[in-house]
């Protein structure tokens, strides 16, 4: 393991090796249309010829510096205000331009499909495509690259000016935040959109921040077992596969046999750090506002492990990028899967909410957008991406710009019990409110339980920025859990700014 660690961060300190010694060539993260981050210092860096002299000259500003023996280089620029469009100009023995550059703030936006959700797919595409032209809003993709031990430069596509063209393929929850952002900041907006669907958080973690996690250390091991026995794996599956052809030749699609599976390789992108290495690392320095991450239904099943592995991911990316502890806002997962029966189920789901709230509480500067009252039963890919990107630029403005706003729905504070009545105190619970449930004609997801850990559903009343609980078949309650389920699908608990509390228990994690 400590080879295979050895050859990562030596591939880190390459991590443009893949692209041509001869000419100044800056890293793939720049081109014509980039956003450029405001009011901190601007890293640009790529490869020369060792010992050869760079100038990154960027509007009237201008820097050199000396390519080191691998001839890498890199420049800090000072931080400027917002504005553009400026030229970014970058001279060696050859030369290299780049045109219509904007500055503004810089997001990158990540995690697993319903990140990679596209507007097209979205609720309301039709009217969200006829009205993004949007000239200062910027649009990156990174394409897929997994990589198992090397830390790559993945050629990160092309900046876009964002058209309604341009966005279609977007990212719908990344364009739906950052017009949100750009429409209250009228600053430019640069959107990184690096997201696989289906992938765990641990392929979006370097392997130096998991092998120092004991729970994770063994995921690395374990790979590299496999990534040894990966070219004999690698040619049974030739055979196999000449086989099944053989085979199945003449045969309709429907009369053949089942493809034999594919052996894991180092492209895989459910390997550890796979996605960090081929699709974070070619990012790195980039100068960054901050990200939002949605992501956690791969992880469901380990919502235990999350509390820990979700904290060392953001870690772990503000180390790489080296700019403290930028905002790093985080999407709870949606209500999913068939409807709650019982006022608390178990629920790996719920489990993995606990673990993005307890995240939003104790690490630094990361915000929750709650979204359980948005999702679909039958869809895991819910349509309605605009409120999810609204609610995490209004965490957005709270924690990365400072406004006094309501930037998530109620948070729970502190239980007290007196007798058989149980009172909720919560943060960002001003205009307090339960929906109607008599409106919907769903219960309250508010349940109780005494010392034998049996759960009843409870009464609920709103006093002041309280929510006071009782239940006729628990006369001495000791926790309460609120829309502890894959699907609370009920009337709901919210604020005044209309967002929904976030579901949460108040007995030990490990209980169920």
């Amino acid at each position: 393991m400590k080879t295979a660690i050895l050859r990562m961060v030596a591939a880190g300190a390459l991590m443009l090796g893949g692209l041509a010694r001869a000419d100044v060539k800056p890293a793939s993260v720049f081109g014509d249309h980039a956003v450029l981050q405001r009011e901190k210092p601007i890293a640009v860096w790529g490869l020369a010829d060792a010992g050869e002299k760079v100038t990154v000259q960027l509007g009237e500003v201008e820097r050199s510096t000396t390519a080191d023996e691998q001839g890498r280089w890199r420049v800090d620029l000072p931080a400027m205000k917002a504005g553009g469009p400026v030229q970014m100009k970058i001279d060696g023995k050859n030369s290299v331009r780049f045109n219509d550059l904007l500055i503004g703030d810089v997001w990158v936006c990540s995690g697993q499909s319903n990140m990679e959700f596209t507007v097209k797919g979205a609720s309301n595409a039709k009217e969200a495509i006829a009205a993004a032209d949007q000239p200062k809003i910027r649009l990156l993709t990174v394409p897929r690259k997994a990589s198992f031990g090397q830390p790559q430069d993945s050629q990160p596509g092309q900046w876009q000016v964002c058209t309604a063209e341009t966005v279609r393929g977007f990212s719908a929850v990344g364009y739906f935040f950052g017009r949100n952002l750009h429409q209250k900041l009228d600053v430019p907006i640069g959107l990184i959109a690096s997201s696989w669907g289906g992938t765990p958080a641990e392929s979006w973690t370097s392997a130096p921040a998991l092998n120092a996690e004991p729970m994770f250390a063994q995921l690395v091991s374990n790979f590299e077992k496999k990534m040894a026995e990966y070219p004999a794996a690698k040619a049974n599956h030739d055979q196999a596969m000449a086989a099944w052809e053989t085979e199945n030749r003449d045969k309709p699609k429907n009369q053949q046999s089942k493809k034999p599976a594919a052996p894991a390789g180092p492209d895989s992108p459910y390997a550890p750090a796979g996605l960090f290495n081929g699709m974070i690392q070619p990012l790195v320095p980039y100068s960054i506002k901050g990200a939002i991450w949605y992501q956690g239904e791969s992880n469901a099943g380990r919502a235990a492990a999350y509390r820990t592995l979700l904290p060392v991911l953001i870690r772990d990316w503000r180390t790489a990028f080296g700019q403290g502890d930028f905002p790093f806002l985080v999407v709870q997962l949606a209500n999913y899967m068939e409807a709650a029966k019982q006022p608390v189920e178990n629920s790996g789901w719920a489990e993995l909410r606990e673990a993005q709230l307890l995240t939003a509480r104790n690490v630094p500067n990361v915000g929750l957008a709650v979204i359980v009252d948005v999702g679909e039963a039958k869809d895991i890919h819910p349509k309605n991406k605009q409120a999810v990107g609204d609610r995490l630029a209004l965490a957005a403005r709270k924690i990365a710009y400072g406004e006094d706003v309501l930037h998530s729905g109620p948070i729970l504070r502190k239980m007290q019990i007196d007798g058989s009545t149980v009172t909720l105190q919560f943060d960002q619970a001003k205009g307090l409110k339960i929906a109607d449930p008599n409106e919907t004609g769903k219960p309250l997801p508010f349940a109780v339980a005494g010392e034998d850990k049996q759960w009843h559903a409870a009464t609920a009343r709103i006093e002041g920025d309280n929510v006071v609980l009782e239940s006729d078949a628990v006369q001495r309650p000791v926790a309460v859990r609120y829309a502890w389920s894959n699907n609370p699908d009920s009337a709901l608990l919210y604020n005044e700014a209309d967002l929904p509390a976030s579901p949460f228990r108040t007995d030990e994690p490990s209980a169920q």
